[in-house]
């Protein structure tokens, strides 16, 4: 339960406390434009990334009540859903095992975010070599090592694992310098959006994720409406076959 308080801490309580420092400043002004930095993970549910997903789910539930009450004060508010990479290789990844069998890799099929860890960080660009460097013989085999290790890799081990992502300082400037474009793109906006998608994986995940919605939505619409009471209606309909008595 520490790793879960922990995950709120940093990822719902930490934006909280600082939109509660710089919010009366905007209200007094009658001017500002809050920008809360979220992921797509806070829109998408991700198998193995529970915790990290409803401290997300959570902020924005509440960016999104927020937006309602600090409007009539000329205050905006946007969340960026940024790509996974700014949110999970620029910070330090902390996994779990699975905690029963049955969710282990070899009872479950469903792809846990653990064992993407395991295929894509031994894939990423290593700070020690630059990408003009001649490939010579050690380096291949490095690459060869790297290549087989991604069946078990560093996040393998029946424990938690703490590590911060092998990025060079090339490849986390460029995710940076997308997220800052995204921010000063949007927020001088007269009328920016409520949320904006940063970088085309994540706006195709999400239109997926909307489609789907939208599909379940109709499919099971009629019993949705089912529910509902006729403004017209007898708000007490007689119940059939029911015994009214001499």
């Amino acid at each position: 339960m520490n790793l879960v308080r922990d995950q709120f801490e940093v990822n719902y309580f930490g934006p909280l406390n600082i939109i509660k420092a710089t919010l009366p400043h905007m209200r007094k002004e009658r001017a500002g434009h809050v920008m809360i930095i979220s992921g797509i993970t806070a829109h998408i549910g991700t198998p193995g990334l529970g915790m990290y997903c409803a401290a997300g789910w959570a902020l924005e539930g509440f960016c999104d009540s927020l937006a309602y009450e600090i409007a009539p004060f000329n205050v905006k508010l946007t969340i960026f859903q940024c790509s996974i990479e700014i949110g999970i290789l620029a910070n330090l990844v902390t996994s779990a095992p699975p905690i029963f069998p049955a969710y282990s890799p070899a009872n479950n099929q469903a792809p846990l975010f653990r064992g993407i860890l395991n295929h894509l960080v031994p894939q990423l660009p290593d700070a020690s070599v630059s990408s003009d460097s001649p490939v010579t013989p050690s380096r291949a085999n490095d690459e060869n090592a790297r290549v087989s290790s991604i069946e078990n890799g560093p996040f393998s081990a029946p424990e938690v694992v703490s590590m911060h992502p092998p990025l060079s300082s090339a490849h986390l400037e460029v995710l940076v310098s997308e997220t800052v474009y995204a921010i000063t793109s949007i927020g001088g906006h007269e009328n920016p959006p409520s949320r904006h998608i940063v970088g085309q994986e994540g706006v195709a995940s999400v239109k997926e994720k909307l489609k789907t919605v939208s599909e379940e939505l109709e499919d099971f619409i009629q019993a949705s409406f089912a529910v509902d009471v006729a403004a017209d209606s007898d708000p007490m309909p007689a119940i059939s076959g029911t015994n009214e008595g001499p």
